[in-house]
């Protein structure tokens, strides 16, 4: 017996777009800690139907009031992602760049925190970016293609057209390639 129950291990919850999906694993907590399985190849493919292949992991380290994106690259080096907080809190968003989608340029954003062990998954097609809520938050996910720096694009936070609800109490803290980011309007975007 290998001490596994039958009882799902990720429970789905469906965002505004209908491809983005926060991903709940199973818990285990008692007085010593917790234990949570972050990622089955099995369940993540039972649970969205894709069968995929994660081959970089990423881990960033940001204060509190860092907006990192809106980022995604193009043609064959597109990404898939799946995020998640290893400390802290951040607003993580999704932005649908597929021409065709009746979903183009909606926006769905969601709380992720280290405490709720919850994560996103992002399917190519998207642009993707967060601000952070805590002093402090580390982020990690994974990502279905390479870093590709001159097939990466990016997407200004604050563009109009998407109008995204960052929960923001003053600006926010930017790199200078996200401060020079284009408008939707512009952007390289998917078939």
């Amino acid at each position: 017996m290998t001490g596994r129950s039958n009882e799902a291990r990720l429970v789905v919850e469906r965002t505004a777009l209908p491809d983005v999906l926060v991903l709940h694993p199973r818990v285990h907590g008692d007085a010593r800690g917790f234990f949570v399985e972050t990622y089955n190849a099995r369940d993540f493919a039972a649970t969205t139907g894709r069968d995929v292949r994660f081959v970089q992991d990423n881990h960033s380290r940001s204060g509190k009031g860092v907006l990192r994106g809106l980022h995604y690259q193009v043609g064959d080096h597109a990404q898939a992602k799946l995020v998640r907080v290893l400390a802290g809190a951040i607003f993580d968003v999704a932005v649908d760049l597929r021409r065709g989608s009746p979903c183009f340029g909606h926006w769905a954003g969601v709380r992720l925190d280290a405490a709720q062990h919850a994560q996103v998954w992002i399917p190519e097609g998207f642009a993707h970016g967060f601000l952070v809520l805590s002093d402090l938050a580390d982020v990690a996910y994974k990502a279905t293609a390479y870093y590709a720096p001159e097939h990466e694009r990016g997407i200004r936070f604050d563009d109009p057209e998407i109008a995204i609800k960052w929960p923001c109490a003053g600006p926010p803290r930017l790199s200078p390639r996200d401060a020079a980011a284009g408008r939707l309007a512009d952007a390289e975007l998917f078939p």
